[in-house]
């Protein structure tokens, strides 16, 4: 069963550094950076750059409400934008730099108006955050999707250090970004590819238990497949758009770590779980019985 996903669009400046922060909130499942609310219908990063195009630099966030409301997404939103600075966040001036929160559905309209009025009253300085249903949204050219994770030393205007990770402090790179932030490990090279010992697949995030030895095939991907998760609330499914494609995405039910997709091309036609080496910590079935069945 498909777990309902939202999606809010955020603009705050450059959106390298708004997507790196937001990607990292726990529940935020996709992101993606791109150009709203202009009249250019064939916006590129050039044209939005001059300033004549009326778009602003945007972020486009998939959310899972179960794990993360729309109030906390504003919540962490504000504490890296100046919300009275009109066309221009940080040293980047201009229409396309404008701070806003764009709904994409009627349900989030009063919730978002509701936390502006609320942060309005907390100050005598007037707010400039525009507000406004989401008009129009042109993803970026590929080189400024996830910019920040391909050049660590790029340019960021945004702290990154304001989001709290301690609950993460346990992970390895590899295994944050793949987990947190939906990257995919190179085929061939995780530790579980071609690996068949008996025992359990935990969540490498809080150890909770996904997929059994018992269901773990070969399929010559490149990566672990499964035939299936130990039950079927251990994962929760979830569509994938990202690269122009529908997939469907794989997320633990309780820490909602990105796992990797499901295919329907095992055997006969079956289903085939495919799951990074670095979401996962293998548990031998001996341990795995003494820890948890005596």
């Amino acid at each position: 069963m498909f777990t309902k996903q939202q999606v809010i669009y955020l603009a705050g400046g450059c959106f390298w550094g708004v997507e790196a922060f937001i990607s990292r909130l726990k529940g935020v499942n996709q992101t993606e950076v791109g150009y709203a609310n202009g009249h250019d219908l064939a916006p590129t990063y050039e044209k939005v750059c001059s300033g004549k195009t009326g778009h602003a630099e945007t972020v486009k966030a998939t959310y899972n409400p179960e794990i993360i409301t729309l109030e906390e997404i504003l919540e962490n939103f504000f504490k890296i934008i100046d919300p009275y600075s009109k066309n221009r966040q940080g040293a980047d001036v201009g229409t396309q730099y404008r701070t806003g929160i764009y709904w994409q559905e009627s349900s989030q309209k009063d919730i978002v108006l509701k936390f502006l009025k609320g942060k309005q009253s907390e100050s005598p300085k007037r707010i400039v955050v525009e507000a406004r249903a989401i008009g129009s949204f042109y993803p970026a050219e590929a080189y400024h999707q996830k910019y920040l994770e391909r050049n660590p030393q790029g340019y960021c205007h945004i702290d990154l250090n304001l989001i709290d990770d301690e609950e993460f402090d346990h992970l390895s790179k590899e295994e944050f970004e793949i987990t947190q932030l939906a990257m995919t490990e190179p085929p061939f090279s995780g530790k579980y590819d071609d690996f068949f010992e008996d025992g359990v697949y935990v969540d490498a995030v809080d150890g909770e238990v996904l997929f059994s030895s018992d269901d773990k095939f070969d399929s010559g991907c490149g990566w672990p497949a499964f035939s299936r998760p130990i039950s079927d609330d251990a994962v929760t499914k979830h569509r994938d758009f990202s690269y122009g494609t529908t997939r469907i995405e794989i997320r633990s039910a309780k820490a909602n770590s990105h796992l990797g997709h499901l295919f329907h091309d095992g055997p006969g036609g079956s289903p085939r779980y495919c799951i990074n080496s670095n979401a996962l910590r293998f548990i031998p079935k001996e341990e795995y019985n003494k820890k948890y069945k005596d």
